[in-house]
């Protein structure tokens, strides 16, 4: 009888364990961030001031529950101490842009918004990814580019 007992105490527990972690599961929502592939330009990429064709950019985003947007940021990464007398005919390149993906699970980007102007200053700049899924999880890559005036033209397509 006693052998009973404790299977049926062994069962219910089970049953309740298995309750309490499906309720906690719902409760907390989507805490998987999205997926970000960033194809191009790639890590060490020289990408060409003053290409009016702009830059190459290209990636994959998913989610397994839903995309919200994904923000690009460029800026620079080198010493600004002031060394530099040439810099009045240069101007550090910065872009900043943010783009909608509401309604949206995956996404196929590709685009030539990052036009580099001819007066951008040369050197090592931060090229930056960040997505959000709707429920605020979020990724992000790094990328290290090169702003160049000797850089390979990109085939554009």
């Amino acid at each position: 009888m006693k052998t009973k007992f404790n299977i049926s105490m062994w069962g219910l527990m089970a049953v309740l364990a298995v309750f309490f972690v499906a309720c906690n599961e719902k409760e907390q929502g989507d805490v998987t961030k999205p997926v970000v592939r960033l194809i191009e330009p790639e890590d060490g990429d020289q990408l060409l001031i003053g290409d009016e064709h702009g830059v190459h950019f290209e990636m994959e985003l998913s989610d397994d529950v839903m995309l919200k947007s994904y923000k690009i940021n460029i800026h620079p990464n080198f010493d600004h101490h002031g060394h530099n007398l040439s810099k009045a005919a240069t101007e550090d390149f910065n872009f900043n842009r943010a783009y909608d993906l509401s309604g949206m699970r995956n996404a196929q980007i590709h685009h030539h918004d990052i036009v580099i102007p001819a007066n951008a200053t040369p050197g090592d700049y931060h090229l930056m990814v960040w997505c959000t899924d709707a429920a605020g999880n979020q990724t992000q890559v790094v990328r290290n580019i090169v702003l160049s005036h000797d850089a390979p033209e990109h085939e554009h397509h």
